[in-house]
């Protein structure tokens, strides 16, 4: 689903202590594509993507998903959109601590009219020998191979993504690099990727730099360099 951001604008405090986020956004992010979002820390880039989620909302412009307004909704409405059609993974896992790998996963299975099939989720994230142990039993890459399929189960439209591996190692990181590459192949989901690290821009479709507030580059890759192949 093409996701439309027409001039986004986000401020924090107020008089003297007012700061300018974001500085009259505007992009296209088109169906079923990987677009990374790149920038130094305070670019503004996770508060663009928690926009887009829903978690926050601009003082000024548009988020359109498909021919759906987010600023036309009301919390109800805004509630089934999160459900619909979004997934979220987050550097801080944010697993259920007393629930099981399954259970977790099952969490955002609840969410879907049509869930994906949980037995087929746990081979695809390579959790299936890990179903029923609790999350401080798993490593840092399992809980987050956890967290994508919690994300992913409802078959959201978006899975937005935020530092995915900002608290792994190397290894661990490219695997789910790897992880996120197959799922938009498989599911076809248009994924957002937030991150500061360069070397991802390579395997995105679209890459979207930011400054200050502002894209500075807005630029679509003529050829992809698979999630295994990065080097950083």
């Amino acid at each position: 689903m093409q996701l439309t951001i027409e001039n986004i604008h986000k401020s924090f405090g107020s008089g003297d202590n007012k700061t300018e986020v974001l500085r009259g956004i505007s992009c296209t992010v088109e169906s079923g594509s990987i677009c990374v979002l790149l920038g130094p820390s305070g670019s503004g880039k996770s508060t663009l993507l928690n926009i887009i989620g829903g978690i926050e909302t601009a003082d000024e412009g548009s988020i359109m998903i498909g021919d759906e307004k987010l600023a036309d909704m009301n919390e109800k409405t805004l509630s089934q959109y999160r459900r619909r059609h979004l997934g979220y993974v987050f550097q801080a896992y944010n697993l259920v601590p007393d629930l099981t790998v399954r259970e977790n996963i099952e969490v955002g299975a609840y969410l879907s009219d049509d869930p994906m099939n949980i037995d087929d989720m746990l081979h695809l994230l390579g959790l299936w020998d890990h179903r029923n142990k609790m999350p401080n039993q798993l490593s840092g890459g399992q809980q987050q191979r956890t967290s994508i399929g919690r994300a992913i189960v409802k078959r959201p439209s978006i899975l937005l993504c935020d530092e995915p591996t900002g608290a792994l190692d190397y290894k661990t990181s490219k695997d789910i690099l790897k992880l996120i590459e197959e799922v938009n192949r498989t599911c076809g989901n248009t994924v957002i990727m937030v991150t500061h690290n360069d070397a991802l821009k390579s395997m995105a479709d679209r890459v979207i730099k930011l400054r200050d507030g502002t894209i500075r580059s807005n630029k679509t890759n003529a050829v992809k360099t698979p999630a295994g192949e990065l080097e950083w």
